[in-house]
């Protein structure tokens, strides 16, 4: 039996019972702790399938949650996405060399959270996700190889189906031209990197065809990121 439990571990009330209601009518079960040390028990008492874990806690802050989590073998790959008002890049870095397998700095849509979920998820634990991700008015169907804009189906071609594929679990997270050579072509593969601006091109028309606004943003001397403004 596939584990969809999620442990929500904040102390700030509304945020708690914003991310309940959007992760229980995504599916998951959600189970709530308001600190470190009553996170850890109630991972100690049943383990979740993957943790929501806020940086600043009363008790055992979520970094060291996190690293007891890890330091421990019947815990070592539980999926943890860390939650944090700390923006700064170092901050992010220590997150990650601690264990976490995704951040999210506040303030964050829903959205931006469950899409993340599920790309922790389909990496970690491919049977807990299924094979269509939204991510605002953008549907995609790996079992059908479709893409629906708006309720409008988007026709690509499958190196820009691949690309949609490999940003829309990431987004509003840039991404270099070589981060995408070596997620959609494969890092053992010899591709020029301008071929990525050639078919970002093409996915950017694609998505824009039925005049809709173009939910991929360019940044300068960085590479690219998919972000519909809510």
């Amino acid at each position: 039996m596939t584990n969809k439990k999620i442990l929500v571990v904040e102390d700030e009330e509304a945020l708690v019972t914003l991310l309940e209601y959007n992760l229980r009518k995504e599916g998951f079960s959600v189970s709530l702790a308001r600190d470190g040390e009553e996170a850890l028990l109630k991972i100690d008492e049943e383990q979740p399938g993957l943790v929501i874990l806020d940086w600043m806690l009363p008790k055992v802050s979520g970094i060291e949650v996190c690293r007891r989590l890890r330091a421990m073998p019947e815990t070592r790959n539980l999926p943890i996405i860390m939650l944090t008002a700390r923006a700064e890049e170092a901050d992010r870095i220590r997150g990650l060399e601690t264990g976490a397998d995704d951040y999210l700095t506040k303030p964050f849509s829903t959205n931006e959270l469950i899409a993340r979920v599920r790309a922790v998820l389909r990496r970690i634990r491919p049977g807990l996700v299924e094979d269509t991700v939204t991510y605002g008015d953008i549907n995609l169907d790996r079992s059908s190889y479709r893409v629906v804009r708006n309720g409008k189906e988007i026709h690509l071609g499958p190196t820009e189906f691949r690309l949609l594929d490999h940003l829309i679990q990431h987004p509003k997270r840039v991404f270099s031209r070589e981060q995408l050579l070596n997620a959609v072509w494969g890092s053992e593969v010899y591709v020029e990197i301008r071929t990525v601006d050639v078919h970002i091109g093409r996915l950017r028309k694609a998505l824009t065809k039925h005049d809709k606004g173009d939910p991929i943003r360019t940044v300068r001397s960085a590479g690219y990121s998919l972000e519909i403004d809510a």
